[in-house]
Formats: structure tokens, C-alpha cells, sequence
């Protein structure tokens, strides 16, 4: 039996749209350029476009047309959940990861390894009129002496504000200005933690989380991680029962690089665990203001009935990484993490600090959320096409529903360390996933960014660096269980 033409029509325009010729966000043409195009009539060009929109492909919009929908599928199979070996170890990645992160700070590399925001997406012209309208009386004043080592009162009262539906009780007591979100986690670990201690971190990790443990002297207990809800909590538990654990760093929201959002129920199994232990937790949310979803993720925090989560984060990815604004709630740890912070670097810098408290009290912050949130989910679901596109059969990717960056899990013949030497020498910066962990458990995976807007200059870099991935392959005999 012959199917409907609007199907096949249907079907041309959804591989069209998987095949990136229309990208997230663009305009379809209208049904009069269709119907000139196709020859059909406008009844099967309407019932072809009703489909794709029941399909999700596109969403309509009252006298505007219809535009293509981020797709929020699985577009490839996600990454396989590795089993690491769950005792406590000293960390070697820092020489490793230094140039790695030197050479991905290079403005003439195209930078899809770090996770970081392309300057159109920020709002950087209303934060300059912030800057302008600070008078020059009042600008002397500020440059002139130190802050307040907890920082700016206006902006932390405002951050009150904005957390109260987060954090029950939130008041700007509780709350310390840092010099971006590392500050406070480093601060925060320095609190609850001293050399040899045993350090629990999700594998795989942020590497810097890795590469500050190393630096103080601490020991990391990695612990396994599915890319879709978390941290394995039965491992987690053997692990706190036969070790001597003395604080936890856990990405909470969109977690860097497996881009995962643990359900609540499982956040408050976490915090109940380490509770139970008299353990702190620290926990870096900076990606959790970056959802695609309909609500902002919980936090670790919101469930902590004995101030043992010390919570952290910042306007790097929101605003702007310059500005340098961070934050953090340390619960009872805060008179400590008070100290440190004084002794570090006194306080942060006044300017940057009353540019973001104007700024949030225009109330625009939202609206511009809004906008990132958008623009963020069509960046990544074109580059998850591109991936599929590009890269060679056999490739695993995660799907996140936030955040910067995806995971992407290569054919076991592919050294990570080597696909980035060989990529940086084409001019293109990836991050290996050999450096996420204090194993080689992820050699073969990479961290991809998704913070640049996605045009053919974009597309052709990783249709470059899956031809390099195809070569390596090809090379390379296959292993067993590869």
C-alpha cells in the first residue's frame, strides 16, 4: 500500500532538518514556497507540517510560520556507565592539564572543548551602562577602599532574594562574595578538609576538581557515574562505609562533562547519606540557572537539615567569566570559609560586584535567562546533530537537558590525548576525557562545548575532527570488547 504524500513530505523535511540544513530556531519556508516547490497541495503541506510538529520536530508560531524545535531526544546512544575502582588515590593529571587548559585559552583555535559562553550570548552591553552609571563621586569611593570581606550587601541581599525558593531561610548573612565559583569551591574544601584527607568526587569529574585536590595535598575517591541520573549510590555507600571520607565536591545541576540532573529523590538520598555521616558536601551549581526544562532544577543545598552542604556559584556562565562574582552559602562552615577568604585575597573587587548588584536590580535578569536558555538548547541540539552527522558509526553521546557541554564516548581505539594533539594541530581544541578522571577509564571520550552559536564555520570544524576520529580508527586494529 502506497503511503501518503504527506508523510513522505513529512519524512524529506525531517531529514533535512537532521541533516542540518535548517537549524534549530531557523524559519521553515512558507507553505506558498512549499506548495511551489512540491507541487502538492496546501491540505497535504498542512497535514505534512501538523506531523512533524506532532513529532516534535517544529512548533508553530500565529503569524509567523513554523521554526524549527531544538530536538531534546536521544539522538545517539548515551555513554556506557564505566565501573571505577572505588578506593582512595593520589591525583597526576597537573602537568597534563595545564596545557591542556593553555592551550585551549588560544583565541585562534576553535575552542570546542572549553565550556564556556560565546560573548554575543551575555549581556555585555547592559552591564557597561551599569559600569557608566556609576558617578564619578561614587566610583572614587568604591576604587578607594577594600569590600566588606563578605562582600558587596546589596548583591548579597539580592541573591537572598533570588534563592529563597531554593534554600529555605536564606538571608545575606549567609552568603560570601568570591572571585568566580573555583574561588569558593577551593575556599570551601579548604574549610572542611586538609591534606591526606580522602576527597569523593563523581568519575568522571570536572578535572580542575581534580587538579586542586592534587595541588592540596588530599586524596580523590572516584566513584561510578551514569550519564543519565548520577553518582551510583550503592558504590557511594560501600565506599563511605570502608573509607575514611572527609567531604564530597559534586557538581549538583548538569554535572561537567556528563551533563546529567539527578531526580530529587535520589538529591535527597545524597544529602541524607553524607548527613547521616556528619560529612560536608560541596556543591557546585553553576550550571543550574542553564535549564531547558519548564522549572530550575533543585539543589543539593535545599535539602541539607545540618548545614553540611557548603553551596557554590557564580555569573560566569550567566553573565559574564570577567566580571569574576561568585558566591557561596557554607552553612556552619561560613565564620571558617569567612577566614580563609580574608586571608586569600581580602575581598573581592567593589566595581565588578556593584555593576552585577545594578544590573539585577533592574529586574532583567530573568528575561535575559530566558533568551540564554533558548539559544543554549538550539546550540546544543545542532551540535548533537553535527556529531551524529560527522562523526564515525559506533559514537555514544549524552543528552543533556542543560547546561554547556555533551559527553561523547569514541570507539575504544581512539586515545582522547592523542585525538587532541592531533586536533590542535588543524586548529581545533577539544577536552579529553583521560583528564576527567585519575584513571584511563575515559581515554577514549571527549567533552564537547556547545556555548558558540552554531553556523558552517562550526559544523565544518567537527566534520574535521570526525575525519581525524574516522582516521585514528582506521589505523588501529580493533580490540576486544571494543
Amino acid at each position: 500500500m502506497p503511503e501518503f504524500r504527506y508523510l513522505t513530505l513529512a519524512d524529506e523535511i525531517e531529514h533535512s532538518i537532521r541533516c542540518g540544513t535548517y537549524h534549530a530556531g531557523e524559519r521553515l519556508p512558507s507553505i506558498r514556497k512549499w506548495r511551489a516547490k512540491t507541487q502538492l497541495s496546501i491540505s497535504t503541506i498542512c497535514q505534512a507540517l501538523l506531523e512533524l510538529e506532532r513529532r516534535g520536530m517544529i512548533a508553530s508560531r500565529p503569524k509567523s510560520g513554523y521554526f524549527i524545535r531544538p530536538l531534546r531526544e536521544q539522538i545517539l546512544p548515551p555513554p556506557q556507565t564505566r565501573q571505577t575502582e572505588t578506593k582512595p588515590g593520589s591525583v597526576t593529571i597537573n602537568n597534563l592539564a595545564f596545557a591542556i587548559l593553555e592551550a585551549m585559552g588560544d583565541p585562534e583555535i576553535l575552542q570546542l572543548g572549553g565550556s564556556v559562553m560565546s560573548p554575543e550570548l551575555m549581556p555585555g552591553k547592559a552591564l557597561a551602562r551599569c559600569v557608566k552609571s556609576v558617578s564619578q563621586d561614587r566610583l572614587a569611593g568604591l576604587i578607594a577602599v577594600y569590600e566588606h570581606p563578605m562582600g558587596h550587601l546589596g548583591l548579597r541581599r539580592c541573591l537572598a532574594q533570588c534563592y529563597t525558593a531554593l534554600v529555605n531561610g536564606i538571608q545575606a548573612e549567609d552568603i560570601l562574595i568570591t572571585n568566580g565559583c573555583f574561588e569558593a569551591v577551593a575556599t570551601c574544601l579548604r574549610a572542611v578538609a586538609e591534606k591526606g584527607d580522602v576527597i569523593v568526587v563523581e568519575s568522571p569529574t570536572f578535572p580542575w576538581y581534580l587538579q586542586l585536590i592534587e595541588d592540596l595535598g588530599m586524596l580523590a575517591l572516584e566513584i561510578p557515574t551514569d550519564p543519565t541520573d548520577g553518582i551510583d549510590l550503592s558504590a557511594l555507600k560501600s565506599a563511605l562505609d570502608h573509607n575514611s571520607v572527609k567531604a564530597a565536591v559534586f557538581n549538583s545541576n548538569f554535572q561537567n562533562p556528563l551533563g546529567f540532573v539527578p531526580p530529587d529523590d535520589k538529591k535527597r538520598a545524597l544529602v541524607r547519606l553524607f548527613n547521616e555521616r556528619q560529612i560536608p558536601i560541596i556543591e557546585d551549581d553553576i550550571y543550574g540557572e542553564l535549564y531547558f526544562g519548564r522549572s530550575r532544577p533543585s539543589t543539593l543545598k535545599s535539602f541539607d537539615t545540618r548545614g553540611l552542604v557548603l553551596y557554590c556559584s557564580s555569573f560566569s556562565k550567566t553573565l559574564a567569566p570577567g566580571l569574576r562574582v561568585g558566591w557561596c552559602m557554607p552553612g556552619r562552615f561560613l565564620e571558617k570559609v569567612r577566614r580563609l577568604k580574608l586571608y586569600l585575597s581580602i575581598s573581592s573587587p567593589t566595581l565588578t560586584q556593584e555593576a552585577v548588584y545594578r544590573y539585577l536590580s533592574q529586574d532583567v535578569f530573568e528575561r535575559h535567562l530566558r533568551k540564554l536558555r533558548t539559544k543554549l538548547q538550539r546550540q546544543m541540539a545542532d551540535m548533537t546533530l553535527a556529531v551524529a552527522r560527522h562523526f564515525p558509526k559506533g559514537t555514544r553521546i549524552s543528552a543533556p537537558q542543560g547546561g554547556l557541554t555533551i559527553w561523547v564516548q569514541l570507539d575504544r581505539r581512539v586515545d582522547s590525548l592523542e585525538l587532541f594533539r592531533r586536533a590542535l594541530k588543524t586548529g581545533i581544541a577539544v577536552l579529553p576525557g583521560i583528564i576527567c578522571a585519575n584513571t584511563d577509564a575515559y581515554r577514549h571520550c571527549i567533552r564537547i562545548s556547545c556555548g558558540l552559536p552554531f553556523d558552517e564555520y562550526l559544523d565544518n570544524g567537527v566534520r574535521n575532527l570526525g575525519t581525524i576520529i574516522a582516521e585514528t580508527i582506521s589505523v588501529k586494529p580493533a580490540s576486544v570488547g571494543s
